[in-house]
């Protein structure tokens, strides 16, 4: 049993896994086979994985994909594999945090990325900020997530879940929940259970094309004003972040129709959409 193996293969190399590095190995092959099928790859692929550990998922992806270029930063790991040469070929460890890692170099390599991610749950919000930062440049991601933030990310307005995530995810990604995962399935078991998740960036989802364009950049800066202080108003949480004066915030507010005390949990992707298209016309943008 994979489990069984991968706690003596830890114990014979003096390793374990680290609790500053919120480590929780998947160690169970099924399991791991199954996330490789959901990844939906081919052999003209190339996938990243995020967080190769003990290899359990590295194998499956490498027999799906063309090729595997692997992010991990614990450099234990990374000798561990060096040494017992237990990937296959096809496999390209690199020491890396995937928080630090140049996408743009990635991409440019590989064309656009397809990402497979088991990642600690720890960075889940900024990585996921980071996959919503640099959309253009990803083709789909499949992401192990604690139960709890997979489902902010298909939260729906006027829910306590309902935040930035949510909306910023929808305006780039499709997403799509795809297997819950137990503890048992990791080793250290985790104390929460596991969502894993798709993120489809390209095509872009159809409820954006049904949009007019927008500027990407101030919907993110409005809505990470809006929710950065969640018990202000619409009003307070935008004039605080300084995105415009009081007079011109005022007037983008009533113009896309919204009531100034509304709060950020109550909109929609469209009313956010709606206010950054006008904050760009009326504030940022030079007057002909």
């Amino acid at each position: 049993m994979f489990y069984q193996r991968s706690k003596t293969v830890l114990r014979q190399q003096g390793l374990a896994a680290s609790k500053k590095l919120g480590q929780n190995f998947l160690v169970h092959k099924h399991t791991a086979e199954h996330i490789a099928d959901l990844a939906d790859l081919s052999k003209e692929d190339t996938v990243i994985e995020v967080g190769v550990g003990l290899g359990a998922l590295t194998g499956p992806l490498a027999e799906r994909a063309g090729q595997v270029i692997g992010l991990e930063m614990d450099s234990g790991i990374i000798r561990l594999h060096e040494k017992k040469q237990d990937l296959p070929n096809n496999v390209r460890l690199l020491h890396q945090d995937v928080l630090t890692a140049d996408f743009s170099a990635l991409a440019e390599e590989y064309g656009q990325l397809k990402i497979v991610a088991n990642l600690p749950y720890s960075i889940s919000s900024p990585f996921l900020f980071k996959l919503i930062e640099h959309s253009e440049l990803i083709d789909s991601a499949v992401v192990m997530l604690q139960k709890e933030v997979a489902a902010r990310l298909l939260a729906q307005p006027g829910t306590k879940d309902y935040g930035a995530p949510t909306v910023l995810l929808a305006a780039c990604a499709t997403v799509e929940l795809l297997l819950e995962i137990g503890p048992e399935e990791f080793h250290p078991q985790p104390k929460v259970d596991s969502l894993l998740v798709r993120l489809v960036f390209h095509p872009v989802p159809e409820r954006v094309r049904k949009l007019d364009p927008f500027d990407q950049q101030m919907l993110k800066r409005i809505v990470s004003a809006a929710f950065g202080q969640r018990r202000k108003t619409l009003f307070n949480g935008l004039a605080a972040a300084a995105l415009a004066s009081k007079e011109e915030l005022a007037a983008c507010i009533a113009a896309a129709g919204l009531a100034p005390a509304v709060r950020a949990e109550r909109l929609s992707l469209e009313d956010f959409v709606h206010l950054a298209r006008l904050m760009s016309e009326r504030v940022l943008l030079p007057t002909a």
